[in-house]
């Protein structure tokens, strides 16, 4: 089983033009056979926080129905990122969505905001539910979540094998949270995967370096800085290793 992260970039507010350029990522995936591949914070509206009520989703929302479809069709897990318009609530949530190859779907919402983004966006309920992938069990975070170790202990004590955040990191914080990453790899012995922007969002400009760590903290994959890659590593005789080509570039 290989599993990715996806260096992807965003198109501010542009919810067509991104859902394309996944859908680009999808396939690269698929043709090198990735069965779980992850996508950065906020990939298909990008981190544009002013912009989140617009780009609300719900999930039902007609405009995803191309990756359910993609999920089906290239039996992979996509999890990708967007903000979610919840019944009654006055602001929608930072979430991460996963289409299954089964048809089904699940909901993450982003537990620990970052300084700012309450103004804009409210958090989901603490709590760690690990989530089934053939022999392995994932939880989700979406950055900030990531930089909190209680996010990683639940995560570990729910019994998940993997733990994949879609962020958006900077070159001034990417040492400090990649080390953070790192030591949750380590210390509670699961894998860890990062996808991070590939391209300038909401004012920020992203390292880039989409990492996996195996259990245990040695890194298998990392990208070398901003641009578009799939970050690939696989799974051998249940522990993660670097797949045969664990980074590829992804053309336009």
């Amino acid at each position: 089983m290989r599993i990715a992260a996806a260096q992807s970039p965003s198109v501010a507010g542009d919810l067509a033009a991104n859902l394309q350029t996944h859908l680009r990522f999808i396939a690269a995936a698929g043709a090198r056979q990735v069965r779980l591949l992850v996508f950065p914070e906020l990939s298909l509206c990008g981190y544009e926080l002013p912009l989140l009520r617009a780009c609300a989703l719900t999930p039902d929302d007609a405009r995803l129905a191309p990756l359910r479809v993609a999920a089906t069709d290239a039996g992979m897990t996509i999890i990708v990122g967007a903000p979610l318009r919840d019944d009654g609530a006055a602001l929608p949530c930072i979430a991460s969505l996963t289409f299954r190859p089964d048809g089904g779907a699940t909901i993450y919402r982003k537990q620990y905001l970052h300084g700012g983004e309450e103004v804009h966006a409210q958090p989901g309920p603490v709590g760690a539910h690990a989530q089934p992938l053939h022999s392995q069990r994932y939880v989700e975070a979406i950055c900030a979540d990531s930089t909190h170790a209680a996010h990683a202990r639940a995560a570990a004590d729910a019994g998940a094998t993997l733990y994949v955040a879609g962020v958006l990191i900077s070159a001034s914080g990417y040492d400090t949270d990649a080390t953070l990453l790192q030591g949750y790899a380590r210390q509670h012995r699961m894998g860890v995967l990062m996808a991070n922007h590939a391209a300038p969002s909401g004012g920020y400009v992203p390292a880039g370096k989409s990492a996996i760590w195996a259990a245990g903290g040695a890194l298998l994959a990392q990208a070398p800085g901003p641009g578009e890659y799939l970050v690939i590593a696989e799974q051998q005789g249940g522990m993660l290793t670097p797949a045969p080509h664990p980074v590829v570039a992804v053309p336009a």
